[in-house]
Parts: C-alpha cells; sequence; structure tokens
C-alpha cells in the first residue's frame, strides 16, 4: 500500500471548494473556542476559588445540549440548515462578546458568566446539527468519511494547540482579548458557510414541536444500524471513560507523579492524531461500521489493560493504543451516521448523536470515580474496559449490518 493513500485522505479539500472553506472556518472557531474554555475556567476560579463553581463551568456547556439537542434538531428538519447554522454562529459570536465586554469591564457575578456561557452552548445545540448535513451535501458519498476525518483531525489539533495558546494569551493580554478573539472567530466560520446554496430537508420536513422529536427517537429506536451505532457509543464513554480515574491510577500505580499524570492525557491526544493522521486507508475501505466495531472494542482491551501496568511506559503506550483506536471510531461512527440517516432526519440524528457524545463522557468519568470509591482506580478500569468489550462485542453480533460494507440510507 503507497504511502499517499495511508495518509489522510485530502480529496475534499481539492474537491470542494466549499467544504475547503467550512473547515477553515471550523477550525478557526474551534481554536476560539478551546481557548474560552480554558479563559473561563481561570475566570471563574480566580473569582472564586471554588472546585463546586469550576464544575459548574462544565454544567453550564453540556445541560444545554442535553435539554435543548432533539428539539433542536426536529427544528433543522424543517428549516434552510445554511440559515439556520448561520443564525446560530451569530448567537455564538454575540455570546462571547458579551463575555469579552465583561472581561474587560469586570464586576459581573459568576452566575452571570455562567449564563452567559450556557446560551453560547444552546446556540451551539441549534448550529451542531445545521452542521451535521453539510459534508454529505457538498461531497460524494465515498469522500464523506474523508471528510469527517478531516474535520476529526483539525479538532484534535485544536484541542493541543488551543489550551495552551488561551494559557500564553491570558498571561499575556487578559481574560477580555481571550473572549474577543473567540467572537472573532465566529467570523470565519460565518463566512465558511455563507457562500453555500440553501440545504433545505431533502424529503418530508420534521413534524412541528414534540411530534418532530417523537418521530426522530422512533427512528433512532427502530433503525438497527443507527442504534447500534449510538450504543456502541455510550458503550465506549459510559463504561470505559478513564479521565476520572487518572489521578487515583497515578497514586496508586506511578507514585502520584504530576508529570506523569500530564502524559495520560497527552497519550490519548498523541495516539488521536497519529490515527487520523494515517486514517487514509481506513476511510477508503468502504467498512465504516466494522471499524468502529474494532476501534471501541480496542479502546476498552487497551484500557483494560492499563489498569493491570505497574511499567509507565508500557502503561502510556496502551493509551496511545486506546486514543488512536477511539479517533478511528469517532470518523466511522460519524460516516456510519451520515451516509445511513435520510437527509430529512439528519438534524435531529446528530443532535441525539451530540448527546451522546457530550453526555457520555460525563456520566462515564461519574461512573469510573464511584467504581473506584468502591473498589480501586485500576479495578474500574478494568471493568468497564472488559464491560465496553462485551457491549461491542453484543451490537456486533446482533446487529451484523454494521460489520458489512456501505448501504444506503434507509437500508436496515
Amino acid at each position: 500500500m503507497s504511502l499517499a493513500r495511508t495518509l489522510i485522505d485530502v480529496r475534499p479539500l481539492r474537491t470542494s471548494p466549499a467544504f475547503r472553506r467550512l473547515l477553515i472556518g471550523r477550525t478557526v472557531s474551534l481554536l476560539g473556542g478551546f481557548m474560552t474554555l480554558v479563559t473561563v475556567m481561570y475566570q471563574v476560579w480566580d473569582l472564586t476559588h471554588s472546585t463546586v463553581w469550576s464544575g459548574a463551568v462544565g454544567l453550564a456547556q453540556v445541560v444545554p445540549i442535553v435539554g435543548v439537542g432533539l428539539f433542536a434538531g426536529a427544528w433543522v428538519d424543517r428549516g434552510d440548515r445554511r440559515r439556520i447554522f448561520l443564525l446560530a454562529t451569530v448567537g455564538q459570536a454575540v455570546c462571547a462578546l458579551l463575555l469579552a465586554v465583561q472581561g474587560f469591564t469586570g464586576g459581573v457575578p459568576v452566575a452571570g458568566i455562567l449564563a452567559l456561557v450556557a446560551a453560547g452552548s444552546c446556540f451551539g445545540a441549534v448550529g451542531g446539527p445545521a452542521a451535521g448535513v453539510f459534508v454529505p451535501r457538498l461531497l460524494p458519498k465515498e469522500q464523506v468519511a474523508a471528510g469527517l476525518a478531516l474535520n476529526h483531525a483539525t479538532a484534535q489539533a485544536m484541542m493541543l494547540v488551543g489550551p495552551a495558546l488561551g494559557g500564553v494569551l491570558l498571561g499575556w493580554f487578559g481574560i477580555g482579548v481571550c473572549y474577543l478573539l473567540d467572537a472573532l472567530s465566529f467570523g470565519l466560520a460565518f463566512y465558511g458557510a455563507f457562500g453555500l446554496p440553501g440545504l433545505p430537508p431533502e424529503g418530508e420536513p420534521s413534524r412541528a414541536g414534540l411530534h418532530g422529536v417523537l418521530d426522530g427517537v422512533r427512528f433512532l429506536a427502530g433503525h438497527r444500524v443507527v442504534r447500534g451505532v449510538l450504543i456502541t457509543d455510550l458503550a465506549a464513554t459510559v463504561l470505559a471513560m478513564p479521565v476520572s480515574l487518572f489521578p487515583l491510577v497515578n497514586a496508586e500505580r506511578f507514585g502520584g507523579d504530576p508529570r506523569t499524570l500530564g502524559l495520560f492525557l497527552s497519550a490519548l491526544a498523541v495516539g488521536g492524531v497519529a490515527a487520523t493522521a494515517l486514517s487514509g486507508s481506513v476511510t477508503r475501505l468502504g467498512r465504516p461500521g466494522l471499524v468502529m466495531l474494532c476501534g471501541s472494542a480496542t479502546w476498552g482491551a487497551a484500557l483494560a489493560l492499563f489498569g493491570l501496568m505497574t511499567d509507565p511506559w508500557v502503561g502510556l503506550g496502551l493509551l496511545v493504543v486506546a486514543g488512536a483506536a477511539d479517533a478511528l471510531a469517532v470518523v466511522s461512527r460519524g460516516t456510519v451516521v451520515q451516509t445511513r440517516t435520510p437527509d430529512a432526519l439528519l438534524g435531529r440524528v446528530t443532535a441525539a448523536e451530540q448527546i451522546v457524545g457530550q453526555g457520555g463522557p460525563h456520566l462515564g468519568n461519574l461512573r469510573g470515580g464511584l467504581v473506584a470509591g468502591w473498589s480501586s482506580g485500576a479495578t474500574a478500569l478494568v471493568t468497564g474496559g472488559l464491560l465496553c468489550v462485551l457491549a461491542v462485542a453484543y451490537v456486533g453480533t446482533s446487529t451484523p449490518e454494521l460489520r458489512g460494507g456501505a448501504a444506503t440510507p434507509d437500508g436496515e
């Protein structure tokens, strides 16, 4: 196999100028978002010195996505996705601009800061499902996986660069400038989508209100493949999410060295970046369901083995493997969802995927902490990883369609 086919597939950048503009705008906006995450956490801690308030930052981001996600998806499936995305982007920019104003002027209570964060997250809960239709509508079906891999690669890169850059800019210019840069970053996201044609749903639009939401839930419950994808994602996050266990495992096994603890998260990110950069052969394979199942099972197995390790270097190697497997599973999961879901339902299904992707890790970290409190960090890792492997094996055996190749959106 040639090196060109192994490296990440960049055909979408060559064949679709619209996708290229969207990717640039999305990347810059993600960079601003990760900078703001650090800035909010810093400001809240500086004002309160309270871990409760610091933890509330995560809730302010996740609760709106879970609370309004499916209703936002139903709205997206009733209208022009391009226009809805542009409105949501403007809303996020306004929230970031208000954060910048309070950052320069001060005097806003912590509850007000978190309210602005939650408002921005509400707009994001609308913009995410709207953007979910862009890749399958702009790219040929055989390039959807490559487009999603490029999205994931840039997101991973911004996750590495954004917090560090935010910390540097905080030290140099203060919190107001960081928020202002985030507000400006939405301008490129707006530009990327502004030139798109109208993107109304193909097929019967969603019914209004709760009826449209219930139609989406019925589709998720009845479509074996999409249901299997979401169950696999829940298994990987709720059963095996390791992040909350890292400090305890580091203390139990590796002497509590903070340098080792920092490397744990870096190892996951390095694995994810490397796997995405070398994803060309996987995205061209045409069997995203099988890749997702293998990746999710490998994630669980690697984390279970990590829980047994006493050698830090072997442990870090297993975390690199876990991060790589997770990255391939994420790209493949998105490919299955976007190629198996009818366009008229894609907003609601993308919203459900967004809810699972945001809520699952938080539940997984809570599960890990509870199990570790009753036993140990190693036990929580091993049992969670093994349960993840068993759940993925069940989905794979009970849903043979996932192990096959591509199918039409209506194919079961």
